[in-house]
């Protein structure tokens, strides 16, 4: 898009934005035409004219007309009576390009200010996409962003992160027209009985993984055969094809592959459905130059994450444990771990994109170059050598591609290399079902059962003998030909001979009935429309298992195992994870329950399946593996089943939490090991780490850009499991009431008018912020009159600075002496605004509270955490539930409440309040309990942590207690003394008193003070 945009072109985009001006449509159409011509949307690159009046027939005529988009202009789109006939005549428009052309036409309805994107759905113009330019300053970027994903007419666009995001991710015009014309193709034909198969087969498949959270989405599924269908488009493109030459059933068949004798990459999948309905070959078509946009032959790192992470969403793949990781962590996992790359067999079991595969495979290759190796010799030993596997079918597309990319275009394109085959497969990794390891293999023969419900009427498993799966290849390519031939033309029931198959592959006598017994079955299949999927089915359901044959299993195992937490598992899931959790002694239970990962029970099942003894492993993990107290079994390296005992000795670890910015939600480590044997047993995870330190540049895709920018350091890790409460300052602090949702409690005084109110009222409405969350913000404000009695104040998180407080706020709290009145308390009625207030306020929670386990009162009083409070405590210290640092300060006004976001406890003097005050707000004390806090995208959650740390009880003799009490008495007077503005954002005010502490006199002797205390 330019960023000098001329004069001109402003000066249309305001008579445009303005709706007001008296522009006739004629004025308008000629200032879209102009904005068109000279907005950088590719149209003279493309040679494509922009035509005004273009007649159809019947002296109709399109206002505007440009490539496969017609343009309907009107003077003004505020009558809805001026809208639907718009639509009408636009539709007839779309409908008859479309007709006469055979590809999907978009049409725009637009009055220069509002901007309206259709498209035609069995003869049914539907809208998918809205732009609206605002008046006084309009946006011309994101207009002109909108309109090229509409037209698809840009060329030659690099496929960085942000282009991707912004032409195709889900916020995109490009995306919208997708997902909407795939979702109409679904509705209309998605009873089809071999869409059902698939899409039923996809389900199944996220079911066994991830129970039944994911399987019934069909927004989900639609997703991912966008997602999909996109990565398919790309590989071709990305191998050099034009993809306007090419037809939909080949672009999603891989036909060209195969002719260029690469397999493993583009093939019939659970994806495909969309080639099977009517309209299907039309939206691929659309698809396809909507990709073409973008010079994918410039890529050269794994940038389809960015495509896939820009369109399932962040809760989407939170839900299912994915975090990707980013390309110059896992290079450099990938060089410490591969060190004998041409000799090393490689697995990234939860291979995700290909991130890891994309480095594993260019480190081979760069070994093969310096050894002298033939470069077909190197091609057919990476793909021998470097495997992948992963649960998600988006995700293997993905990866697969991204293996291409990591051979590179200049290798696949020279005469000298032999067939290749991309070793990457669709695969349970932890096996969550025990029957699948029992069926798969039976009496040398690998099982596949095709129809699970419904009458039986032959046969119904796939059965192939065990030897063919040693050529990975070879067995994929017979299935492939199978399958394929089971499909060709023949006479229904008709078995066609394989007679000339066999001879060509030199398949064994005693191999062929089996075959012979598969193929009839295929052919069956096909007949019952059932076709083509069980090759894909068969090749990826097998894979895995072989894998895990002892004599198959891989030399080193690397990758970001998914980070799935026990609480976002469905129940089904939680079961079968906590019963192989337990079996091998991971399971920790307690009141941790919840936060227990999936990351390391896949460790434990990847290790015992794939890896030999003897091997070498390194995943990427949560940080809490290396010291919390729920990975303790983890971190043991002792993994015992029913079947057999797996060891590990784990090396060393890499503690990332202080890079800045988080490149996942939580802090991350990365750790390594080798899988044991009986004679050696198992090692514990050491508790000294290699801690790295600073922030990553925002281009660093490259570990030789990130290093620079980092510092490692020796640390020891302080364990979870080896800390008690040692603290006896810990019962005595509480966490605050749960005055939430703010917009029922927290009130603001409101004038209340010329007539005044009575004595003992106050007039009130509900205090708004901009934090507030969904669907609380789009509620309206509370407004009414209480008894000043029921007002009280209320110190929340952000009323705490170090050793001060702000003026508290105020909230409608129904307390009388210590009751909390809720809506049946029989004197609730003797207090009548109150009354009204607290009724109204009950109504909205009931009608959108998340749950219905709690009312309004108990949501207030959620473990009497309100109840607690309602005897006054005379002096209190109260610190900040989370934040980067501690703040604490002294209350000494037994009347305000506290807030959820603020603990607090009863001090029993001054003396007291101001020793507690200077230990917490110390940085040293920020820094010794920083590595006992939970961790969220920060270490934020200071909580109860604190009081792990062994803070003696404050004792008026002792000499080191009275400094510290009089040090912060110190330096809550100097605090006083500053000038803030306490109207200003308390983040900012909490800075500049830090900074005013670490530069007075006393913060260098507090902070030694403190250390000295607690190494007491």
């Amino acid at each position: 898009m330019p960023t000098d945009i001329a004069v001109p072109l402003r000066d249309t985009l305001q008579r445009l934005s303005n709706r007001k001006s008296a522009c006739s449509e004629a004025t308008v159409q000629a200032d879209i035409r102009q904005l068109l011509l000279t907005g950088g949307l590719g149209l003279a690159e493309e040679n494509l004219e922009v035509n005004l009046e273009s007649q159809v027939g019947g002296r109709r005529r399109i206002d505007i007309e440009v490539g496969y988009t017609v343009i309907e202009v009107k003077k003004s789109l505020a009558s809805m009576a001026t809208v639907r006939d718009a639509e009408i005549q636009l539709a007839d428009y779309v409908d008859l390009r479309t007709r006469e052309t055979g590809q999907r036409y978009v049409g725009i309805l637009t009055d220069g200010r509002e901007w309206r994107a259709y498209q035609i759905h069995d003869g049914v113009l539907t809208e998918a996409s809205r732009y609206t330019l605002k008046t006084g300053r309009p946006d011309l970027t994101s207009l002109l962003y909108w309109l090229e994903g509409v037209l698809a007419t840009r060329a030659g666009i690099s496929p960085t992160p942000a282009e991707i995001r912004e032409r195709l991710g889900a916020q995109s015009t490009s995306f919208a027209l997708d997902k909407a014309g795939l979702a109409a193709l679904f509705h209309a034909h998605g009873s089809m009985p071999t869409v059902q198969l698939k899409r039923q087969l996809w389900a199944d498949l996220l079911r066994g993984a991830f129970g039944t959270q994911f399987a019934e989405s069909t927004e989900l599924f639609l997703e991912h055969t966008l997602l999909v269908n996109s990565a398919e488009i790309i590989a071709h493109m990305v191998l050099g094809f034009d993809v306007a030459d090419l037809q939909p059933g080949t672009l999603l068949g891989g036909e060209h592959f195969r002719l260029a004798r690469i397999s493993g990459v583009v093939e019939h999948d659970f994806f495909d459905w969309v080639l099977e309905v009517p309209g299907g070959e039309a939206f691929i078509r659309t698809l396809a130059r909507r990709l073409a946009r973008f010079d994918w032959r410039q890529v050269e790192h794994d940038v389809l994450k960015v495509l896939y992470e820009s369109i399932i969403s962040a809760e989407t793949r939170s839900r299912l444990g994915e975090y990707y990781t980013p390309d110059w962590l896992a290079e450099q996992v990938v060089a410490e771990t591969v060190t004998d790359p041409l000799r090393q067999r490689v697995l990234d079991p939860a291979c995700g994109s290909g991130t890891f595969l994309f480095h594993a495979v260019r480190r081979y290759l760069t070994a093969a170059e310096q050894a002298g190796m033939d470069l077909a010799d190197a091609i057919e030993g990476v793909t021998r050598n470097v495997h992948g596997l992963d649960l998600h079918p988006v995700a293997v597309t993905l990866a697969r591609v991204t293996y291409l990319l990591a051979i590179g275009r200049d290798r696949l394109r020279d005469e000298r290399r032999r067939s290749v085959h991309v070793p990457v497969y669709l695969g349970d990794s932890v096996q969550w079902r025990p029957e699948d390891e029992d069926d798969l293999f039976s009496d040398g023969q690998v099982v596949i059962a095709t129809v699970e419900e419904g009458p039986q009427l032959y046969d119904n498993k796939l059965r192939f003998p065990e030897t063919l799966l040693a050529d990975a290849a070879g067995f994929d390519n017979l299935v492939d030909e199978l399958t394929e031939l089971a499909a060709s033309p023949r006479r229904p029931g008709a078995i066609p001979s394989l007679t000339a198959l066999f001879n060509r592959r030199a398949i064994p006598p005693e191999h062929r009935e089996p075959i012979s017994n598969n193929f009839a079955l295929l052919c069956r299949l096909h007949d019952d429309g059932r076709d083509h999927i069980w090759g894909y089915y068969v090749r990826n359901l097998a894979r895995p298992r072989w894998l895990s044959r002892p004599e198959n299993r891989v030399h080193v195992l690397v990758g970001n195992p998914p980070w799935l937490a026990y609480r976002r598992m469905p129940a089904d899931m939680q079961r079968r994870f906590r019963e192989l959790c337990e079996t091998r002694g991971l399971w920790h239970g307690k009141e941790v329950a919840t936060h227990q990962d999936l990351s390391g029970l896949f460790v434990a099942r990847t290790v015992q399946q794939f890896l030999s003894v003897g091997g070498t492993f390194a995943f990427v993990m949560p940080n809490a593996a290396l010291d919390r107290g729920y990975f303790a079994g983890f971190r043991s390296g002792l993994y015992a089943d029913k079947v057999e005992l797996t060891t590990v000795a784990f090396t060393r670890s890499w503690d990332l939490r202080r890079l800045r910015p988080h490149f996942f939600p939580r802090g991350a480590a990365v750790v390594f090991g080798q899988r044991t044997g009986p004679d050696r047993g198992a090692s514990e995870l050491p508790i000294s780490t290699l801690r790295w330190i600073g922030r990553i540049p925002k281009q660093g895709n490259t570990w030789n850009a990130v290093a620079p920018s980092l510092t490692f350091e020796p640390a020891q890790l302080v364990l979870h499991d080896s800390m008690t409460l040692e603290s006896p300052y810990e019962p005595r602090f509480f966490q605050g009431a749960t005055f939430i949702p703010r917009v029922l409690f927290l009130v603001e005084r409101k004038p209340t008018g010329p007539l005044g109110l009575p004595s003992g009222r106050r007039a009130v409405r509900s205090e708004r912020s901009a934090k507030e969350k969904i669907p609380w913000k789009h509620l309206p404000s509370l407004e009414g009159v209480v008894e000043s009695e029921f007002l009280r104040p209320i110190l929340l998180g952000e009323t705490v600075l170090p050793y001060r407080l702000l003026p508290p706020r105020e909230v409608v709290v129904p307390i009388q002496g210590t009751q909390l009145l809720d809506g049946v308390h029989p004197q609730l009625d003797l207090y009548p605004d109150l009354a009204r207030w607290w009724r109204r306020a009950e109504k909205i929670w009931l009608d959108n509270r998340p749950s219905e386990r709690l009312s309004l009162a108990e949501q207030l009083d959620f473990r009497s955490k309100l109840s607690i409070q309602m005897q006054p405590s005379p002096l209190r210290v109260v610190y900040g539930a989370s934040g980067m640092h501690v703040a604490a300060a002294l209350v000494d006004d037994p009347v305000p409440l506290c807030d959820k976001a603020l603990y607090w406890g009863t001090v029993n003097s001054r003396a007291e309040g101001h020793y507690l005050c200077a230990i917490l707000n110390s940085p040293s004390l920020t820094r010794l309990v920083r590595p006992l806090m939970s961790y969220g995208k920060d270490e934020r959650h200071i909580d109860k942590h604190v009081w792990k740390l062994p803070i003696p009880l404050f004792d008026g003799t002792d000499d080191l207690h009275s400094r510290l009490a009089e040090l912060g008495q110190r330096q809550a007077a100097l605090v006083d003394r500053l000038g803030l503005d306490e109207n200003a954002d308390f983040i900012t005010l909490r800075r500049l008193v830090r900074k005013a502490l670490a530069a007075g006199p006393y913060a260098d002797e507090i902070n030694e003070l403190v250390v000295f205390l607690l190494d007491q």
